[in-house]
């Protein structure tokens, strides 16, 4: 695999009253430029904090990341961040929220170019027919378009969406899942995404990479996700390379749950409670 990101021993503590927290040990990882990766793990397994770590949001106690061969230590507009909340300014208006983001980073370019390039990504996410809404004239999932659509206009290297789809409902959280997908398809751009729901890990990743429980938690398994594209969710339910990669995963966050919590019924026993669980909490 030829090196796009490269997260080398990672490692970070937060200080406390009772003395330094170590979050993340020895975490490592290699991504290939065009490749899907999502995290997935148990909430306080540090995913966001490695999320942050590349984002330059954070800076590691130990190790680094490299990015094409140098080194991240701050934030920069080759890695723009998707947050689940949207973070839009809701003052301005959508087209307005994107063309600021294109202004920061395309600087020097003329008016007609940055109006064709604000466009052009808001035509990516089928936005362009409330390019004069403000934020509070659209929904959740409209909102989170325009997100997508603003980080994306930063022509990023890497896109880093942390829980992207988590606090809408279920289908719209589908039709994002599907505009992603043909916007990763078109463009080839390098995306991690911090998910829980352990469906749309599997259907969107080229790789899932599974977290330790904290402290100290670290990279636990890494699943390659060998399903051709485009990727159709109806057709993959009865698929059953689909499902086997699904029960990979269901059975790494059980065997992890187990661990921290004792176990009091046959109900809380069963990994497909605990699939439906980790959905229940993106949702």
């Amino acid at each position: 695999m030829k090196k796009h990101l490269e997260l080398s021993h990672i490692g970070i503590d937060f200080p406390t009253p009772k003395g330094p927290f170590t979050a993340l040990k020895d975490v490592n990882l290699v991504i290939a430029k065009g490749e899907f990766v999502s995290l997935i793990g148990h909430s306080g397994c540090g995913k966001s904090t490695v999320l942050n770590i590349v984002a330059g949001l954070y800076q590691a106690t130990t190790g680094g990341v490299l990015l094409e061969n140098q080194e991240v230590n701050e934030p920069g507009p080759e890695r723009a961040v998707v947050f689940q909340n949207h973070s839009l300014l809701p003052w301005l208006s959508v087209y307005k929220n994107v063309e600021l983001a294109v202004k920061q980073t395309r600087k020097g370019r003329s008016k007609q170019a940055i109006k064709e390039w604000v466009q052009h990504n808001l035509n990516l996410v089928h936005m362009t027919h409330a390019s004069d809404k403000l934020p509070s004239e659209i929904s959740g999932g409209m909102k989170q378009r325009v997100g997508i659509a603003r980080a994306l206009s930063m022509e990023p290297k890497v896109l880093l969406m942390d829980e992207p789809f988590g606090a809408l409902d279920a289908l719209t959280r589908a039709h994002l899942q599907d505009s992603v997908m043909e916007i990763h398809a078109s463009l080839g751009n390098t995306v991690i995404m911090i998910t829980h729901d352990v469906d749309e890990a599997v259907l969107l990743s080229d790789r899932i990479v599974m977290m330790t429980n904290g402290p100290q938690a670290t990279i636990g398994e890494v699943l390659d996700i060998d399903l051709p594209r485009p990727r159709n969710r109806i057709a993959l339910a009865d698929n059953p390379i689909y499902n086997r990669y699904r029960h990979d995963v269901l059975r790494f966050l059980y065997e992890k749950q187990k661990k921290i919590e004792p176990v009091k019924s046959a109900k809380h026993s069963s990994p497909m409670q605990s699939g439906s669980s980790s959905k229940s909490n993106a949702a």
